[in-house]
């Protein structure tokens, strides 16, 4: 594929606000995980929690958006100079030919969770609620369309812990097809009690902070976030840091269970570097989608091994933000950027003991070293795998 200019790329997360903020965090080992405060939720978990979204508020044309995924998306939409960057990109394309490709899992379903709750016997859900502007998967695509003033094609992918990572390989589509002339892509996901609950009863939450690969991890711990990146061809910006490659499976395996042997998070791979005309030998590092759990990390292991051997740095940084479900493909290729800007290798936080039967070069502390290609893996539920390339153009 032709190399995609990431021109912008905004992200708020438990670790604070701003990109810059989340890269001190990951160079000071710092975790935005934190014991389960999020509303009445009871759970005995740890999660990772976006500060101030409470007192976030939607106004003006958009009030009718107001719900909490579309105020952390609007708070991201605030941050690292997005805003204006994406108002420059219309000044070039004109808004009808700017993109929006968002991920997202859950949208605003917290909205139709409280509202339930409401709910008179007599008048049924609160007249308030309303499925377009808050827990249709839509929502925030569209939310982010009106904000921004754009009027090109829209999307929302939702294939759980994948969407937002295949939401960089659909805008690249588009663009290619000749859909659009630039592409805001994100994923936005949001706490809510579905997610805490449902996650809860596939006894799949951890009790403390996720351990990607240690010996001991015993699951995940759920995170929210908003990411979002700017994507434009090279006649437009020919140099900085770009999408290189995407590569996309699907094992149709389990449900919820990934291949044991990893097979087609190893074809997502495998796609992704010959999308980008590279050998396994030009990536210099590894963010793996590295859940906490036995079953996803060991595929995942499995894959890497089979395409990479043990040559690669990897980590998993979830123990930073958590696992933030449909937004994770985007807050870890915006981790990954900031790897690749910095030349940095983060640590994969919570981990002390490295799982033996795992083969993959898992990085525990974070070093500093050149990165000149980078891959990005999120893998979901059902065996939807993609995986990301990201580096500078030669």
């Amino acid at each position: 594929m032709k190399p995609l200019f990431v021109t912008r790329f905004a992200l708020v997360s438990a670790l604070g606000h701003g990109a810059d903020v989340a890269f001190a965090a990951l160079a000071q080992g710092r975790s935005g995980l934190r014991s389960n405060d999020f509303l009445d939720c009871a759970l005995d978990t740890y999660i990772g929690r976006v500060e101030n979204v409470e007192s976030e508020r939607i106004s003006g044309d958009l009030a009718d958006f107001d719900c909490r995924s579309n105020r952390l998306a609007q708070l991201a939409l605030k941050q690292d100079g997005f805003g204006e960057a994406v108002a420059r990109a219309v000044g070039r394309h004109g808004a009808n030919r700017v993109g929006v490709f968002i991920g997202t899992s859950s949208s605003g379903i917290l909205s139709a969770e409280l509202a339930y709750r409401e709910r008179d016997a007599g008048t049924g859900l609160p007249a308030s609620l309303s499925f377009r502007t808050s827990y249709n998967l839509f929502s925030v695509t569209s939310f982010v369309r009106q904000h921004l003033g754009l009027e090109g094609p829209g999307s929302t992918i939702s294939s759980a812990c994948s969407s937002s990572a295949k939401a960089f390989a659909t805008a690249a589509r588009a663009l290619a097809s000749g859909l659009c002339d630039a592409a805001v892509v994100g994923g936005v996901e949001t706490l809510c009690f579905t997610t805490l609950h449902g996650f809860s009863a596939l006894e799949l939450l951890s009790r403390q902070p996720c351990r990607p690969c240690d010996a001991t991890r015993d699951g995940i711990s759920i995170g929210e976030a908003a990411g979002f990146a700017l994507l434009e061809p090279a006649d437009v910006c020919g140099e900085g840091l770009a999408l290189l490659g995407y590569g996309e499976s699907s094992d149709a395996h389990h449900m919820s269970t990934p291949h044991p042997e990893g097979r087609g998070a190893a074809r997502a791979m495998r796609s992704a570097l010959a999308g980008a005309g590279l050998s396994a030998h030009d990536i210099d590092y590894i963010n793996l989608h590295g859940t906490g759990t036995r079953n996803n990390d060991a595929a995942e292991d499995a894959a890497v091994d089979a395409v990479f051997s043990n040559d690669v740095p990897c980590s998993g940084t979830k123990g930073w933000t958590g696992h933030t479900l449909g937004a994770a493909g985007a807050v870890e290729a915006i981790i990954t950027l900031l790897c690749l800007r910095h030349g940095f290798v983060p640590g994969t936080l919570n981990t002390t003991h490295i799982d033996p039967r795992l083969k993959c070069r898992v990085v525990l502390e974070g070093e500093s070293r050149r990165i000149a290609h980078a891959m990005s893996n999120s893998f979901g539920f059902g065996g939807s795998n993609c995986s990301l390339i990201f580096g500078r153009p030669q």
